[in-house]
Formats: C-alpha cells, sequence, structure tokens
C-alpha cells in the first residue's frame, strides 16, 4: 500500500469504452501511474473525481451531454486538477485545443491513431511523461483560467509615442507549458504604442502557431502575425515563431529583420527560446527586454542570461503564478534574470522599463 501512495492518480474521461480501455492500457505500462477510474461523460466523471481524488484528468473535448471545454471551466473553477486534454483535434480542431489550454488544461495530446497503435511504446512513452509533467503543475494557477480577465488600459507616458526606442528597443518573450494563457494575459495588456515583439511558445502542432495567432490576436492591442523569414519589425506588432522553424532576428541599417531556419534533429525545441534570445542580445544588445514565463525544461535560460549581460533587462514570471516554474526558476538560479515578478505585473514592468530607457539623460 505504501507504493500505491507515491503513484500518480489518473482519471480517465472518455466516451468511447474501446478508448478508455486503449488508454488504460498504454498508461498502465508505467508502474508509477495507477488508474482510479474511467468516466464516459462529465456527470459520471463528477462523482468519481470526488471518491478517487485524481492527480491527473485526462479529458476528451467532445463528451456527452456536456462538451469538454464547458466541463473544463467548471472543473478548474470549481475543484482544480491537472487536466490532460486528450482527442482528435485537427484543422479547427486545433484552435479548441490552444482554447483548452487558455481556460486550464495544462497540456494536449492526440489520440493514439491506427499508426500509433503499431508501435504502442512510442505513444506510450510520450503519454506517460506527459502526464508525470502534467502532474507537477501548478493547480492553483489554473483556477483563475475561468475568471473574467479583466485587461487593464495602460497607456505609456507620450515621450515614448515619438520615441527612437520604439524601433531600436526589442522585446523577446518565451514561454512553454501553461504560456498560451500566460501570454494571452501578458500581450492582452500591453499598448498599441509597443517596440516589437518576439514570440516563442512550445506547441505540440504545426498548426498550432497559425492557430494561436488568430487567438492572440482577439484580446491584443498589437497587430499579431505568424513571423516570415526576412520581414522588417515594426512597432506595435507582434511576431510569433513558426512551429518546426528557429526564429532569430538580424539588424540591417538600424533596422531589424525575422530570420527563419529549418530545425535540425539535433535540436529538442524547434522552435527554441534559446536561440531566438541568443540572436537577440547580440543584435539589440542592451535595447533589448527578455522575458520568460511559464515552461518545462530550461530552454531559454541560457539565451536569457546572454541578453542580461549584453545590457538587457531580463523579466522571469514567479513561482506562485507559473504553471511550471521549471524554465523560470532555472533561469533565476543561473542569475540570468533581474526581476521575478507574478504575471499581472509584468506588463506594467515591461511599460515602466520602456519609460525608463525613454527618458533623456540629463548631465550634470
Amino acid at each position: 500500500m505504501d507504493n500505491l501512495s507515491h503513484k500518480t492518480k489518473v482519471l480517465i474521461i472518455e466516451d468511447s469504452k474501446l478508448m478508455q480501455n486503449i488508454l488504460a492500457e498504454l498508461i498502465r505500462s508505467d508502474r508509477d501511474i495507477e488508474i482510479v477510474g474511467c468516466a464516459q461523460d462529465p456527470y459520471e466523471a463528477r462523482e468519481l473525481i470526488k471518491k478517487t481524488n485524481p492527480d491527473v484528468i485526462t479529458l476528451d473535448i467532445m463528451l456527452p451531454q456536456m462538451d469538454g471545454i464547458t466541463f473544463l471551466k467548471h472543473l478548474m473553477r470549481l475543484r482544480p486538477t491537472p487536466v490532460l486534454m486528450i482527442s482528435s483535434f485537427t484543422g479547427q480542431g486545433s484552435a479548441v485545443a490552444l482554447e483548452a489550454l487558455a481556460n486550464g488544461a495544462a497540456e494536449c495530446l492526440p489520440k493514439p491513431t491506427a499508426t500509433d497503435l503499431s508501435q504502442p511504446e512510442r505513444y506510450a512513452q510520450v503519454l506517460v511523461k506527459t502526464i508525470k509533467d502534467v502532474s507537477r503543475t501548478n493547480v492553483r494557477v489554473l483556477s483563475f483560467a475561468d475568471e473574467a480577465k479583466k485587461i487593464e488600459n495602460y497607456t505609456l507616458l507620450p515621450l515614448l509615442v515619438d520615441s527612437p526606442l520604439l524601433r531600436k528597443e526589442i522585446i523577446a518573450m518565451g514561454a512553454s507549458m501553461g504560456g498560451v494563457d500566460a501570454l494571452e494575459q501578458v500581450l492582452g495588456q500591453l499598448p498599441q504604442v509597443l517596440p516589437p515583439v518576439l514570440v516563442i511558445q512550445h506547441l505540440k502542432k504545426s498548426e498550432f502557431s497559425s492557430s494561436f495567432v488568430k487567438r492572440i490576436n482577439q484580446v491584443c492591442n498589437l497587430s499579431v502575425v505568424e513571423a516570415m523569414h526576412g520581414q522588417q519589425l515594426f512597432p506595435g506588432h507582434v511576431y510569433v515563431a513558426p512551429h518546426g522553424r528557429q526564429l532569430s532576428i538580424k539588424s540591417k541599417n538600424s533596422d531589424y529583420y525575422c530570420s527563419l531556419e529549418d530545425g535540425d534533429d539535433t535540436q529538442e525545441r524547434q522552435p527554441s527560446i534559446d536561440v531566438l534570445f541568443s540572436t537577440v542580445a547580440k543584435e539589440a544588445k542592451g535595447n533589448s527586454i527578455g522575458i520568460l514565463l511559464t515552461g518545462e525544461g530550461e530552454d531559454g535560460v541560457i539565451g536569457l542570461k546572454q541578453i542580461k549581460q549584453a545590457g538587457g533587462v531580463t523579466l522571469a514570471q514567479d513561482k506562485e503564478t507559473s504553471v511550471m516554474w521549471e524554465m523560470p526558476g532555472a533561469a533565476v538560479r543561473a542569475n540570468a534574470v533581474n526581476y521575478v515578478l507574478p504575471l499581472d505585473s509584468i506588463p506594467s514592468k515591461i511599460l515602466e522599463i520602456l519609460d525608463e530607457k525613454g527618458r533623456p539623460t540629463i548631465s550634470t
């Protein structure tokens, strides 16, 4: 019984009995995980959650009586629990998956296909690792996902409106697990008068980057676009790295341009936050702000430290408001961070930094 107490308890919510059995068998391939129940609809799930108190819930989007997104919102408000969405989403479905991530789901995976099941060990490995990662997420943060977010209308001092700072400064942001909601909150509170912003968000599906751009555009005063190779960076715009491409910047005649390259097999993350941050440090030097938000792993730590060493200002999301604090936490331990802040303080700190940089130096 002592061993059971250390196991990760998983509840499967899936309307297909066949898929329930498949997922359960794949999950049971790891002895550190215990299946505590399977539910076919949210109402059955509600009773099982009370009875079993799971560490992780796997949740389908298409369910009878109540769709998975609606159930997710209720769950995060009433009984916040780490959730892994497992659904067959492609095309339009990817936007639904992003909605799930923005409303408290920690991660999304596609259901196993016939091809996956021909080599079940590979899918099981990904599934088990994801469940273990999700079990470590900060549910205190996820519980805020369904609350209406009041977007505050920050304004810059008139000093910045016509300032050359708008074109010579670069803001670079990186996020991973929990980042969809975090980026919505930060970008949604920034004004239209702002230097160019470049964003890396780790996403699993190639079609996610375009869906992610559309979603952020809905809550943002800035113009959000998917970055293109050779594209000049302009104030008031956010440039999001496309999936599977490495985004960096190059400077020419005092202007900045996007550079995209295909990733290779030696790079774990494509796009990589480190790749972007490193080039921002090289090209923009002290005219840069680097921001590392919630996420697992250590991508971005090296690049953030390079921005700091080049004279730029670096920010990291704090532990209390991060869904996963591995990434920003590693940056703090590496002495790569000037300011460690709760998520809702990051937008105002960005504007404060820009305001200070935009003020003329008075010699005495």
